[in-house]
């Protein structure tokens, strides 16, 4: 039997296995939603984080906030896209990560979300902790597990 008790995989910390801010597609808490769906469009991702200009995180923005916010009664309300801010209809309530926590803490939030931000001590957006990276951290030691027990 393969056993996760190991610190390489669930003890580690995150800090190896984020994907760095500069990489991560974002939108500011100022951005109209016009820009914010573009980003969100272009990119295929469904949710993006929200940062002010010095890279401190907000919260998140994804594509069904931003149509909730412009579906009228009759009609979906386009117009309404290049007034309203992002900061309109994002949402502030998110789970987060630091550098230092556990890969333990982030596989227990990632599974309910597809990827968790990541923050230092000041709220200063680090990047993003996906299922994807988690999710290949540990095949990589399952296979490792199983050709070692071949090797028996």
């Amino acid at each position: 039997m393969i056993s996760l008790q190991s610190d390489k995989v669930l003890g580690a910390t995150i800090r190896d296995l984020i994907i760095p801010a500069e990489r991560v597609a974002h939108v500011q808490v100022k951005n109209n939603l016009e820009h914010a769906l573009l980003v969100l469009t272009k990119t295929g991702y469904t949710a993006v984080p929200v940062l002010d200009p010095k890279y401190k995180l907000h919260g998140l923005v994804s594509t069904t906030h931003i149509m909730d916010s412009i579906l009228g009664l009759e009609r979906i309300e386009f117009d309404k896209l290049e007034h309203m801010t992002v900061e309109d209809v994002m949402n502030k309530e998110l789970p987060s990560l630091k550098m230092n926590d556990t890969v333990e803490k982030g596989l227990e939030l990632l599974v309910d979300h597809p990827f968790v931000c990541v923050q230092d001590e000041d709220n200063m957006f680090e990047g993003i902790l996906t299922r994807r990276t988690i999710l290949d951290r540990l095949h990589t030691h399952f296979q490792k597990n199983n050709n070692e027990k071949d090797l028996d």
